[in-house]
């Protein structure tokens, strides 16, 4: 078997090639470092604002629910008035989802202990 000797140029240049990629891993793995750190903080300063902002959405569902509630409140008024057979079904489907409305802000906003 033959062995092929480097001379110095190619040495050199071997040496340099595995330095640059010694350096540069070690460049990748400060970068990856600071991502994870950057991540973490990133994911951090998002779950505040939406606690931050839970609170509005909360208000804003009680908002709905009474629109809900209200015309509801019409809708099952104009069907008593005119006589339906069918106004306790009505009654109970609309009022029903404003009482599903409210009793989900409150139970996710005990969920999420932002009371």
């Amino acid at each position: 078997m033959k062995v092929k000797w480097l001379n110095l140029e190619q040495h050199k240049r071997t040496v340099l090639l595995a330095s640059t990629t010694l350096l540069l891993e070690l460049v990748n793995l400060s970068v990856m470092a600071q991502g994870q750190a950057d991540g973490k903080a990133g994911i951090k300063e998002a779950s505040d604002k939406v606690r931050g902002y839970f609170d509005t959405g909360v208000d804003l569902m009680y908002g709905v629910g009474a629109v809900v509630g209200l015309i509801g409140a019409v809708k099952v008024y104009q069907k008593w008035s005119s006589g339906d057979p069918d106004t306790s079904r009505v009654a109970a489907s609309w009022f029903g989802s404003c009482i599903f409305l409210v009793v989900v802000a409150t139970v996710l906003k005990s969920f999420f202990g932002l009371n």
